[in-house]
């Protein structure tokens, strides 16, 4: 194409001087159409001549893939061999492993069973206690807490300040929670005194730990005296160590000045309890 270029311009030379300007000037814009013509094709040929260098690339690269998937395939394969080689022998340790992990899933769903039985008696007996008492004061508060029982009474129904002389009124809301701990028998009822952090000064006691549980046994020896089974009751005092709120305030410490009567099932009995359910998974009841 370059030599017939050349020879168009040598054409125009020679007819230059022979032919008209107005031909002259036609074959100017004649080879002007041709050079951009030349030009348009060089740059076409440029660009799949760049096309055909990348198919070339995604060729290779594709064949490279290829190879590594036929790699990979016969590796398969040969695990495929090993895995159809499993022995008699493995497959019964197998079935053995999954007779084991059945076996403890029954364990720990019947331990599961006997603590969600306690849990029920617990809150039956909080239902029991509320409807016995048959009181809405906010000075005796009923909860659980941990699967425990806690009934908490302010300072103010039990005790006269700085006193360990349980009240006449106090005996009335004594007696509904001697109801409650009398008809449950396998239960225990601790009895926890608090105080605030105002020393003591007055009498023969030392200081807030001799109140706490001194009131603490006052309170036993009313439920005794309403029919309470002594081996239920524990006595417990925690002083000023244990409060609800910052003894900052008068209001705040007759908030922290309480009794906690706290009902929870005997602990060896509970034991014995999920005992026999261990013996019975043994025997495969």
């Amino acid at each position: 194409m370059k030599k017939n270029v050349a020879l168009t311009l040598l054409g125009l030379t020679l007819l230059s001087s022979c032919v008209s300007k107005q031909q002259f000037t036609d074959l100017q814009a004649e080879h002007k159409k041709t050079k951009d013509l030349l030009n348009t094709a060089t740059v076409k040929l440029n660009a799949c001549l760049a096309d055909a260098s990348a198919a070339n690339a995604r060729v290779e690269g594709l064949k490279e893939r290829l190879a590594d998937l036929k790699r990979n395939n016969e590796q398969l394969i040969k695990n495929s061999d090993g895995l159809t080689e499993l022995s008699t022998k493995g497959a019964e340790n197998l079935e053995r492993s999954l007779e084991s992990l059945k076996e403890r899933d029954l364990k720990i769903n019947r331990l599961q069973e006997a603590v969600s039985r306690k849990d029920s008696v617990t809150l039956a007996l909080v239902k029991s206690f509320k409807k016995t008492i048959g009181i809405d004061d906010p000075d005796i508060q009923v909860n659980v807490e941990k699967g425990v029982v806690f009934i908490e009474i302010a300072d103010k129904l039990l005790f006269k300040s700085g006193s360990y002389n349980v009240t006449s009124k106090a005996k009335d809301v004594l007696r509904k929670v001697a109801i409650v701990i009398n008809e449950k028998p396998d239960f225990e009822a601790m009895v926890e005194g608090h105080t605030d952090t105002v020393p003591y000064q007055k009498g023969v006691l030392l200081d807030n730990w001799d109140l706490s549980v001194k009131r603490s046994t006052s309170i036993i020896r009313v439920l005794q005296e309403l029919g309470v089974n002594s081996s239920q009751l524990i006595a417990a005092g925690r002083s000023s160590y244990v409060p609800k709120v910052d003894n900052d305030t008068a209001a705040n410490r007759a908030v922290n000045r309480r009794t906690r009567v706290i009902v929870l099932p005997k602990i060896d009995q509970f034991y014995d309890m999920i005992e026999q359910e261990m013996k019975k998974l043994s025997a495969g009841e």
